[in-house]
C-alpha cells in the first residue's frame, strides 16, 4: 500500500512542484493551501507524513499551530517543516513543537525526498517485529520499538520519532557519552547544536511531567549526553 504524504503550502506553484516530485517517487500526495483545510482533512484521516510551511495564507505562523494540532492527534506522525524562513529561532521553535526535521526551500527536491525517505525508514525500523533485544528496560524505563512506545514508571511518554531515537541511543548504552553527531546519526537527521539541545530539553520535560525527579539524561559538558540508571 502506497504511503500518503500531505503537503501544506500556500503557494500553488511550489505546492504543485512538491506534489509532482513526491508522486514520481511513488507516494500518494494530498495537498492543502491553508491550515484550516489541512486540519479538516487530518481530523478525518491522518497522512503517513506531513510537510508543512510555517507561513500559511493570512497566518504568519499557521504552520506552527498546525504542528501543535497534529501532535495532539498523533505523537508519532513524522512532521517536516519546509519553509523560506531560515532563522535559528524558527528552526528551534518548530522542533520544540515536535517536528522531526526543519528544512529550507533552497534545498533540492532530491534532498527533500531523501530526508522524507529517511523518516520513513525510521518508521519501518520501529515497526519491525519485536525481538527481546528490541525492548529496552532501564530501571523505570521501558522502550518498546514494535509498539513505538516509551514508558516511565508504567506511564506512557509521548515522544516524536526524533525524540524516540535520541532516547533509544542513550538508553541502549547507559553510562556511555553520546556526542551530538552520534545522536544525529541515531535519529537520522542533520541538526545544529542548539537544536539537539532543544530536543534534549523537550525529552527531559516530557519525562519530568510524569516524574519531577527525573534526571536520567545527563549533560556531560563539552562532550555530549548520557543515560544514567
Amino acid at each position: 500500500m502506497k504511503r500518503q504524504v500531505a503537503i501544506v503550502e500556500d503557494e500553488p506553484a511550489i505546492r504543485d512542484n512538491y506534489a509532482a516530485a513526491f508522486t514520481r517517487e511513488g507516494y500518494v500526495v494530498r495537498a492543502y493551501g491553508n491550515r484550516v483545510q489541512a486540519m479538516a482533512a487530518f481530523t478525518a484521516r491522518l497522512p503517513d507524513l506531513a510537510v508543512i510551511d510555517i507561513s500559511l495564507e493570512d497566518e504568519p505562523e499557521g504552520g506552527f499551530e498546525l504542528c501543535r494540532q497534529l501532535r495532539a492527534l498523533s505523537a508519532e506522525l513524522p512532521i517536516i517543516f519546509l519553509t523560506a524562513r531560515d532563522s535559528e529561532l524558527d528552526a528551534v521553535s518548530g522542533l520544540r513543537l515536535g517536528a522531526d526535521d526543519f528544512l529550507t526551500k533552497d534545498l533540492s527536491l532530491a534532498h527533500l525526498i531523501a530526508r522524507v525517505n529517511a523518516l520513513f525508514r525510521r518508521v519501518d525500523a520501529l515497526r519491525k517485529p519485536a525481538q527481546a533485544s528490541e525492548v529496552i528496560r532501564r530501571g523505570p524505563l521501558t522502550l518498546d520499538g514494535e509498539r513505538m512506545q516509551v514508558q516511565w514508571e508504567g506511564q506512557v511518554v509521548l515522544l516524536s520519532l526524533t525524540e524516540f531515537w535520541i532516547v533509544h541511543a542513550l538508553a541502549r548504552n547507559p553510562g556511555h557519552v553520546k556526542n551530538r553527531q552520534q545522536l544525529m546519526d541515531a535519529a537520522n537527521v542533520v541538526l545544529d547544536d542548539n537544536t539537539i539541545t532543544s530536543h534534549i530539553k523537550r525529552v527531559r520535560r516530557k519525562f519530568q511531567s510524569i516524574d519531577p525527579t527525573f534526571d536520567a539524561v545527563q549533560t556531560v559538558y563539552g562532550m555530549g549526553y548520557r543515560w544514567v540508571e
